[in-house]
């Protein structure tokens, strides 16, 4: 499966310019990338968050799709009610459409105060996609740690300072979570990695079953970094082995990328103000049990995923 590049310069856009995103947020860039690589049309649920907000505010929406705002926490669950109405409507000869269904929400109403709604879509086997854009924090309300913060960050409630270097937990890790429901497709992404990201939503879609896609997409206010690194900040993750690119088909676990050098985890994190005290030497410790962890996990997939990448 292939994206065409002349393919998706025809498209219309399912996402139009003009929202309120703050400039050089990665969100967005990732949202045009995941409708434009749909290939029948869509019906999209979004959860309370900053994509939310700056995307519909009253009287204006950037989406030209159908689209519904749910609650923080129920996205998964609404897109389960759709989806079933359209399954009924499709059998009784109302509808003839070929649709697909894709809920949307960020890290704190996925990883957090979603998760059981999500956890209930996937169990149950709703055909929709469920996509977690993850900017490792509740951005929207000021910057709070979340599930997804990772250890070490500085956020407004678990702050560094003279008593503490920042949230002490390390980050959940949602892609497995949702891959141990044993559906048919889950797949981790980021923003900056455009032909891999638009193919997983493709087969995403493609399958007859619920399916997960976890992108990261770096936020400069809560990351401090330069509105214009996002992509770049994207990459290091990749680079350094923070987030793998993956994806599990059938219970199948394939590598989509191995860096040909695996780059220490400090070109990462220092380049964040979000980690910016732990240059203090003090904090040499913190971030070797960082890197350490970063190369558990990456040895633990590559040991999982050996023989079978993508």
């Amino acid at each position: 499966m292939a994206v065409s590049l002349k393919e998706l310069s025809k498209k219309a856009e399912g996402l139009s310019s003009g929202h309120r995103a703050c400039p050089g947020c990665t969100a967005p860039t990732a949202m045009r990338m995941i409708l434009n690589a749909a290939q029948a049309p869509v019906v999209c649920c979004f959860a309370t968050g900053c994509m939310e907000v700056s995307t519909t505010i009253y009287p204006y929406t950037s989406w030209n799709v159908p689209y519904i705002h749910n609650c923080f926490e129920n996205s998964a669950a609404t897109m389960s009610g759709v989806e079933t109405a359209y399954r009924a409507l499709k059998k009784r000869g109302k509808i003839s459409d070929d649709i697909r269904f894709i809920a949307w929400g960020g890290d704190g109403g996925t990883y957090d105060i979603g998760l059981q709604s999500l956890s209930g879509a996937l169990e149950r086997g709703h055909r929709m996609l469920y996509v977690c854009y993850d900017n490792e924090a509740y951005m929207n309300t000021g910057i709070q740690r979340s599930g997804a913060t990772p250890r070490g960050a500085t956020t407004t409630t678990a702050p560094a300072g003279e008593a503490s270097f920042g949230k002490q937990q390390n980050k959940k890790d949602l892609t497995a979570i949702a891959a141990a429901h044993g559906i048919p497709y889950a797949a981790q992404a980021a923003v900056h990695a455009w032909r891999d990201l638009m193919t997983k939503v493709q087969k995403a879609l493609d399958v007859n079953g619920p399916s997960f896609i976890n992108v990261l997409a770096p936020c400069h206010r809560g990351w401090r970094i330069k509105p214009e690194d996002g992509i770049k900040i994207s990459k290091l993750a990749a680079e350094t082995c923070y987030w793998p690119l993956y994806e599990v088909e059938n219970g199948v676990w394939k590598l989509s990328f191995k860096p040909s050098e695996k780059k220490p985890l400090d070109e990462f994190l220092l380049t964040q103000g979000r980690f910016g005290h732990l240059k203090d030497p003090k904090h040499a410790g913190t971030r070797a049990e960082l890197q350490k962890w970063v190369d558990d996990r990456w040895a633990a997939l590559l040991e999982r995923t050996k023989g079978t990448q993508a």
